[in-house]
């Protein structure tokens, strides 16, 4: 099993997230922990929404990276 994110702009654009992106996790938590790490550098790199993917099946989005305000 391989846990990665599918990034994309605010609009659903795809969006690159640079050095950032192309990470693949064991697990499903371990995915989730990551982007709680570095949600803030994804945003200013132009990400604003994520899906999580659980090999070729979209588990859930999307999911936006908009800062609580």
């Amino acid at each position: 099993m391989s846990w990665t994110w599918r990034f994309e702009t605010a609009a659903g654009e795809p969006a690159d997230p640079g050095d950032l992106g192309g990470a693949e996790f064991s697990a499903q938590g371990d995915a989730e922990s990551w982007l709680g790490e570095i949600w803030r550098e994804l945003a200013d790199q132009g990400v604003g929404q994520v899906y999580l993917i659980e090999d070729d099946r979209e588990v859930y989005g999307p999911m936006s990276l908009a800062a609580p305000e």
